[in-house]
């Protein structure tokens, strides 16, 4: 499946239908009087996050949606027809912008949110409508409203609760597909992954936790180069980093501090979220490098090394006790926050 994360389309509401003039001309009714009906509403156009959908490649080649429009309004005073509304599909972690104002319409998180982007115009009115007193045989309706037009951008941002991050060949890929049963492509290239790979990996408690392989971070990534500038925005979501270093890589401390200066660069917030560092590939160092690299990233990171290889599994089991036990603390502090939230809303009354 071919991952797009972004995308711009136009919208158009459905117009309201006319309004009518007509008069009733019944046997048996002498004063049959004004009977023109209104028009019917226009559809509008609505989006809804579901989790069944990873991807904007539907967007890729439908970039114009339009709604019903209302019907015309009918003798008799009936109303014309409702047009259908239209209801759109996106992923979860889809974000609307208006591209006129780059103003966030809606950030779509959870399955089943939905919002309205544009809504239809009203139906005219027939000319029953104006029935009055003083005037008895009105010959005037009006048109329905116009439809209204917006052309929007969705923007894509994976809702992983752990990212993995590093360079290149850091062995991002191996480990997604080690812990889960996601099976990205694997080889010893920069960029082989180009695009974010999800897996769901199993807690103790039987819970799916969402981690994604995030590509393309190089020296420079917040200002575009590599894949990174496209793929930073996926990281924004994360709950807890999980940064890992090649043990095999010429200078495992400097790719350690390219990428984090990659993520001062990108946003302020991220270089504070919580980071898990890892050593990877360490079947393929002796074990004494392995050891003085792992104190020398120690020492700049100020948190501990965890030493990992995805391709033996050493050192899996207590990477994830990690992750769970940092997502449990994140967890907490959520709940935390907004119980003092709840409680200043609604103070005990003395």
């Amino acid at each position: 499946m071919q991952f797009i994360d972004l995308a711009e389309v136009e919208l158009e509401s459905g117009s309201g239908g006319d309004g009518i003039v007509t008069f009733r001309r019944e046997k048996y009714v002498p004063a049959g009087g004004p009977s023109g009906g209104n028009g019917g509403k226009g559809g509008s156009i609505f989006f809804t996050a579901v989790e069944n959908l990873q991807t904007l490649l539907d967007f890729r080649y439908n970039r114009r949606f339009k709604a019903e429009n209302g019907g015309k309004g009918g003798s008799k005073n009936c109303t014309g027809a409702t047009g259908d509304d239209l209801n759109i599909e996106v992923p979860c972690g889809t974000m609307i912008y208006d591209t006129a104002t780059d103003e966030l319409l809606v950030d779509l998180v959870e399955p089943g949110q939905t919002f309205k982007v544009v809504a239809g115009g009203k139906g005219g009115l027939g000319n029953a409508h104006f029935l009055s007193n003083s005037n008895r045989a009105p010959e005037y309706a009006l048109p329905g409203q116009p439809p209204q037009q917006k052309r929007i951008r969705l923007e894509l941002k994976l809702l992983a609760e752990v990212g993995i991050i590093g360079l290149p060949n850091a062995g991002k890929s191996t480990l997604i597909s080690a812990l889960s049963s996601a099976r990205p492509k694997v080889a010893d290239y920069p960029f082989t992954t180009l695009v974010p790979n999800l897996g769901v990996v199993r807690k103790p408690s039987g819970d799916g936790t969402l981690f994604a392989d995030i590509p393309g971070l190089i020296e420079g990534a917040s200002e575009g180069a590599g894949l990174g500038h496209d793929f930073l925005r996926h990281i924004e979501r994360t709950r807890v980093l999980l940064h890992i270093v090649e043990a095999t890589g010429d200078d495992p401390v400097g790719a350690y501090q390219t990428i984090r200066q990659e993520l001062t660069a990108y946003s302020d917030t991220l270089v504070s979220r919580p980071q898990i560092l890892a050593l990877s590939k360490i079947d393929a160092v002796d074990e004494e490098e392995v050891a003085e690299i792992a104190q020398a990233l120690s020492a700049i990171a100020q948190q501990p090394v965890f030493l990992i290889s995805s391709a033996t599994r050493t050192g899996l089991d207590p990477l994830l006790q990690k992750v769970w036990q940092q997502l449990d603390i994140l967890e907490a502090q959520r709940n935390a926050e907004k119980l003092a939230l709840e409680r200043a809303a609604f103070p005990v009354l003395q």
